[in-house]
């Protein structure tokens, strides 16, 4: 409404009613000359104004013309008018700042302070003042009043209305005050009984009434707006902890300098913020989509560089499941399980529904997560997330979207809630985020990882261990066995022990020699012991139903049952149908165990190599002594099974495992040279399960298991250039595994094989052995990828066929079939290679086809 700004005060006392108008300096809007100085006359300034100002027009004329009080648009005060600056009114008795408004020649006063009673009176000449009365009831006189008219006087005062006088030198006129004011009657709570008739709005002043109206609903909304615009601020700062920012429908977190690391999207509901409120570093909310929920995100600080947030959602239906979605954000992300095509950094293709996170054996079930798993993440944004151990959780993923699909849920679910509980699915979990992937990750397995509490045998980390499987299959005996340790011997082979793998017992599920392949364990485990062998046997935790031990079981419970808990549950695996140990049961653990130990008082069994164990060998619905929530809980206890062994025990399987300070070997490898459980599949699976704290690995087979239709080559054994490139890779592993040996292809492989034995003894062994005494206490990697050392170089965390082994030895074996020659990424720093090649670089550095022979693997020192 401010068209124009009165620079002046408003002296009435000086002005002539026709003319006042013209002795005041009033500007246009952004205007620096008055318009009084350009306009002389009053004809002039009519026409030049009716050009421009329309509406100061009819202001004008209703000066010429006839008297402003009789004009139509009298008492009109929200017709936009000119706006004075404030006058200060020396007689109130409020002593209050006035807000004056002209409107056609009219004077609209208001009081600003509420409590201030006012009554407006209005003269013939234009002047004002103010006397005590209701302000409510001042602007119901002014607008809505009826005015009483005379042909004589253009302003009458009713003979009821008192004449008040006044001595402000603002408002005294020359004429005589009683004939000067005429009071507009009102009050709080009065009657009008005289006044001036309100005009009837002619059509040209229709516009300005509507342009006023629509000004005061502007208004109206610019302040509504900015309220809520305040009130929204209030709301996001509520929603902001620290570095994260909650919405409806996700939340994202960014890192110190501001940059967007993480984003996590609710696809199950959106929340109701208004729910929402912050006492301390906790943030709740209570609703989602017009149901109630359990919401919240707890900030901590766990150290300067790394803040953390746990976030829970908890359905407070039955059967509703909670999903979250984590998008990858331009960023690679590690760890999950190991898996039958294994990259690194993780590739996922196509998209998944959402499917139990679970243990699994792969080489059967190939689509499946793996024998060694843990709910845990690695970003190279330096963000990492762990999913508690509590939920029931899903994983799925979209690689159009590059988003990881995380799911709590209870039906159609081998899951099962803790007894008496409702099925109320929760999905809770820790994302943290540090300055560097490195920090992060070592932050995150030392809170949350169990660890080793001792290093298994110095001899399994020096000398390679000999298994039975892949010669010989199941087709093993007495005279097998022992031939097998002389040719060991007779090539100059050091032996950390031999594994006596499958069938030397009459069944499945015995813990007995089978007498007809065996004929004489006893004296056999005694010429093995004089010739400087130890001895592990292959275990598992079926028992078939042909078995002799298999009624002693169902008689005393120690299987898992079907749901009823009334007969035992008989699951199908790689050698037969049988029922599986419950090892929640303590009667099934001491009679696992007590078999294992009266094998190793009989024959001097060193160890044992325990295979299986995964849930996926669980029945769908199943029952065990101590309830399971989560069904990857039973792999942990099979995992414990192994703890009196653990010196030179191996395990395939693990999940929560980290601590029971044995071998972890990978899943059965294909001879062959891809990512599917082959030869390039090795160093990603390693680097993987290193990330999930698990550090000594045990790489499988040199090799792999020659099993039909899965050899390159399809002969009886594995190629020989990928068996060569096979044991040089697992050289510079923490445990070296043969089982074809090399003197089934020719001298020069025995040759090769000798070589890389005895380097892996004196350069890696070493090196392996002060890693894993290191272990104890920090739970850091053995096995490291590139990234380890080199944080900030975007190369770094992709290479998947290279890895450090500590942050001072570098490897960089040829998986290519035919290749004697590789492309090699080295780190900034300073390198000597195998050959004494210097290499002394502030940058990273590709050595593009650097020539690695059959016989070599390409490895660099860091020199001081």
């Amino acid at each position: 409404l401010n068209q124009l700004v009165k620079k002046k005060k408003f002296n009435t006392a000086q002005a002539k009613h026709d003319q006042r108008w013209l002795e005041q300096e009033w500007y246009s809007a952004g205007a620096d000359t008055p318009l009084s100085s350009t306009l002389q006359q009053p004809s002039q300034q009519d026409s030049v104004l009716s050009s421009r100002f329309p509406w100061v027009r009819l202001w004008h004329r209703a000066q010429k013309d006839q008297p402003a009080w009789e004009h139509e648009h009298y008492g009109m005060e929200h017709i936009p008018g000119f706006t004075l600056s404030h006058l200060e009114n020396p007689r109130s008795e409020c002593n209050s700042s006035i807000l004056d408004t002209i409107v056609f020649g009219m004077l609209y006063v208001q009081s600003i302070r509420q409590g201030c009673p006012r009554q407006l009176l209005v003269c013939t000449d234009g002047h004002v003042d103010i006397c005590p009365m209701s302000y409510t009831a001042a602007g119901q006189a002014f607008s809505s009043a009826p005015r009483s008219r005379s042909s004589n006087s253009t302003f009458s005062r009713s003979a009821d209305t008192p004449s008040i006088r006044t001595t402000d030198p603002l408002l005294v006129n020359e004429r005589d005050q009683n004939s000067m004011y005429q009071v507009v009657p009102g009050g709080a709570g009065g009657t009008i009984t005289d006044g001036v008739p309100i005009k009837k709005i002619n059509k040209e002043s229709r516009p300005l009434v509507g342009a006023g109206i629509l000004g005061l609903v502007l208004v109206i909304a610019a302040v509504t707006a900015w309220c809520y615009y305040i009130a929204s601020l209030r709301k996001a700062d509520l929603l902001k902890t620290e570095l994260l920012d909650l919405n409806k429908d996700g939340f994202l977190i960014r890192n110190q300098a501001g940059g967007i690391v993480f984003k996590m999207a609710f696809r199950s509901g959106t929340l109701d913020l208004d729910s929402c409120s912050k006492q301390g570093v906790i943030l709740h909310c209570s609703r989602s989509d017009g149901r109630r929920v359990k919401f919240f995100i707890m900030t901590v600080k766990p150290k300067e560089t790394v803040m953390c947030y746990r976030v829970r959602w908890e359905e407070l239906e039955s059967d509703r499941p909670v999903e979250h979605a984590m998008s990858y954000n331009g960023s690679h992300w590690y760890g999950g399980a190991e898996t039958a095509v294994q990259h690194w950094p993780v590739a996922i293709s196509g998209q998944q529904a959402p499917k139990p996170f679970v243990t699994s054996d792969v080489y059967s079930n190939r689509n499946d997560f793996g024998g060694i798993l843990e709910r845990y993440w690695l970003s190279s944004n330096a963000t990492a997330i762990k999913i508690n151990d509590s939920v029931p959780f899903h994983l799925g993923w979209n690689n159009t979207e590059k988003t990881l699909y995380f799911q709590a849920r209870y039906q159609d679910s081998p899951y099962k809630p803790l007894p008496g509980m409702p099925p109320y699915a929760e999905l809770s979990y820790r994302v943290c985020v540090g300055s560097d992937v490195t920090s992060i990750h070592k932050v995150m397995v030392r809170r949350y990882f169990p660890k080793p509490n001792k290093v298994p045998l110095e001899a399994m980390f020096r000398h390679p261990i000999w298994s039975t499987w892949a010669l010989h299959k199941k087709d093993i005996n007495q005279e097998k066995l022992l031939t097998y340790a002389q040719n060991i011997r007779k090539h100059g082979f050091n032996c950390s022990h031999i594994e006596l793998d499958d069938r030397y017992t009459s069944g499945y599920g015995e813990f007995v020699f089978d007498p007809e392949k065996f004929p004489n364990a006893s004296s056999m485990f005694q010429k093995l012991k004089a010739d400087g062998f130890l001895v592990s046997l292959w275990t598992h935790p079926f028992v078939n139903y042909d078995s002799d031990n298999f009624g002693f079981c169902v008689e005393k419970g120690l299987f898992v049952m079907e749901p009823t808990g009334q007969l035992p549950a008989l699951v199908r695996w790689w050698n037969g149908i049988g029922g599986i140990l419950d090892f929640t049961n303590p009667e099934a653990r001491n009679w696992f165990t007590s078999n294992l130990r009266a094998f190793r008082s009989k024959y001097g069994v060193s160890s044992f190599k325990l295979d299986a164990g995964e849930t996926s060998y669980l029945p769908w619905k199943f029952r065990t002594r101590v309830h399971l929530p989560d069904p990857s809980t039973f792999t942990r206890r099979y995992t414990e099974m192994a703890m009196p062994f653990n010196e030179r025990a191996e395990l395939r399987s693990g999940y929560g495992s980290q601590n029971i300070s044995c071998f972890f070997r990978l899943i059965d490898r294909d001879s062959v040279w891809g990512y599917e459980l082959g030869l390039k599949s090795i160093i990603p699976t390693v680097l993987t399960i290193s990330i999930l704290g698990y550090q000594f690995i045990l790489p499988d087979m040199i090799g792999g298991n020659a099993y039909p239709n899965r050899t390159y080559g399809n002969g009886k054994l594995p190629d020989r250039e990928l068996y060569i490139r096979w044991l040089e890779l697992s050289a510079f592993m923490p445990s070296m595994q043969f089982s074809i040996p090399p003197w089934e292809y020719d001298a020069e492989v025995v040759s090769i094989a000798q070589r890389f034995t005895a380097l892996h003894e004196t350069l890696v062994a070493p090196r392996v052995l002060e890693l894993a005494g290191e272990v104890l206490n920090t739970g850091d990697p053995i096995i490291r990828p590139l990234w380890w050392i080199a944080t900030s170089d975007e190369t770094a965390y992709r290479v998947d066929s290279q890895f450090l082994i500590g942050d001072d030895l570098m490897v960089a074996p040829v998986l290519e079939p035919g290749k004697q020659e590789r492309d090699i990424y080295l780190p900034a720093g300073h390198w000597r290679s195998y050959k004494g090649e210097r290499y002394d670089n502030k940058e990273p550095m590709h050595l593009t086809d650097y020539a690695v022979d059959l016989d070599e693997i390409a490895y660099f020192l860091w020199v001081q």
